[in-house]
């Protein structure tokens, strides 16, 4: 019999301190109005200057196993979705595991920018219905502060820090994990890139100085990417799981930009009554993102069994992803 992957608990953490768009105006030549206007965001969080991508996805991930009613030494895998980890080597994902004690978990960092959440998974219900695990533990945390350039309005306003977790296992109530569809295109890589720090531009002197340690970001063309990215594999997901629009409780989308997720919900003729919104809070968390609004929605509404919900995410690469979960209760 095929074993179902089911996430069994869901956690987020987002750091205390506030960075408002009213602060932002003292920062660089925007504005409150401007900002809302164009992006739907109100405020993002940023982590103390201790607190690290490792430290979010531990409280991330004790809440999921908390829900989860499950104990560290269960965990068979952990995963961890970051374009921001505490360091190249090792591991944010071993970092982890040492802080919450998961001795018999094997464990690694995945790179797909801010479809990370979804990357991961594609990958723990591939390892659940393979019979390799029994619990994997996905973590998805960012300090994206520690590569944004504060003089650069045009991408310090969209960004901020946190982190989600979850639980994906073979047994246990929760939300079946129907199917994840995932998708690349190396070709446009360039669109949106932290250009040094790598082995192709190692960190100098010259690199700091340049700013290649920031993101760099191409705006317009982002956007007309990701629409299209998005509504193509939402839709596949959808069809994969023998679904109509129609069918859809809710949309989850990456908090990436208001006017995209708008874009969205409109070729799907989705009331914005179902799509779960956070980006007005917290801005871009990036690999995140999507399981920090997930988390939110589970714990403030009311989902009822056989509830469909729908989640999409468009980050560099280029990345994209959907998948659609279940609610069920066995």
């Amino acid at each position: 019999m095929t074993k179902t992957a089911r996430i069994t608990g869901f956690g987020s953490y987002l750091p205390k301190k506030v960075l408002s768009n009213q602060d932002l105006e003292k920062m660089v030549e925007t504005s409150d109005e401007w900002i809302v206007t164009r992006t739907g965001m109100k405020e993002r969080r940023i982590a103390g200057a201790e607190e690290f991508t490792s430290d979010m996805g531990v409280m991330a991930a004790k809440e999921a196993m908390k829900k989860a009613n499950i104990e560290a030494d269960s965990i068979d895998l952990i995963l961890v979705a970051t374009l921001t980890p505490d360091h190249i080597f090792p591991s944010t994902a071993c970092l982890i595991q040492k802080s919450l004690g998961a001795s018999h978990a094997a464990a690694m960092d995945m790179q797909a920018a801010c479809t990370g959440y979804l990357y991961a998974m594609s990958l723990a219900k591939a390892q659940i219905e393979a019979g390799l695990c029994n619990n994997v533990l996905i973590v998805a945390s960012e300090k994206l502060s520690s590569i944004v350039n504060y003089n650069d309005r045009n991408t310090c306003i969209l960004f901020g820090d946190g982190a989600s977790a979850c639980v994906v296992s073979s047994t246990g109530s929760g939300y079946a994990i129907d199917n994840v569809q995932i998708g690349s295109d190396g070709n446009q890589a360039e669109l949106l890139i932290q250009p040094a720090g790598g082995s192709k531009q190692p960190a100098s002197i010259q690199t700091v100085e340049q700013g290649k340690h920031f993101i760099h970001m191409e705006g317009k063309e982002v956007f007309k990417h990701a629409v299209r990215r998005m509504e193509s594999a939402a839709q596949q997901s959808l069809d994969k799981a023998g679904l109509s629009k129609e069918d859809v409780d809710y949309l989850v989308p990456h908090q990436a930009n208001i006017r995209i997720i708008e874009a969205i919900a409109r070729r799907f003729d989705l009331p914005m009554e179902k799509v779960f919104l956070t980006i007005h809070k917290y801005g871009n968390t990036s690999a995140s993102s999507v399981g920090i609004a997930l988390d939110e929605l589970i714990d403030t509404k009311d989902i009822k069994e056989g509830a469909n919900i729908l989640l999409v995410a468009f980050g560099a690469g280029l990345t994209w992803g959907a998948s659609v979960i279940r609610k069920m209760d066995s």
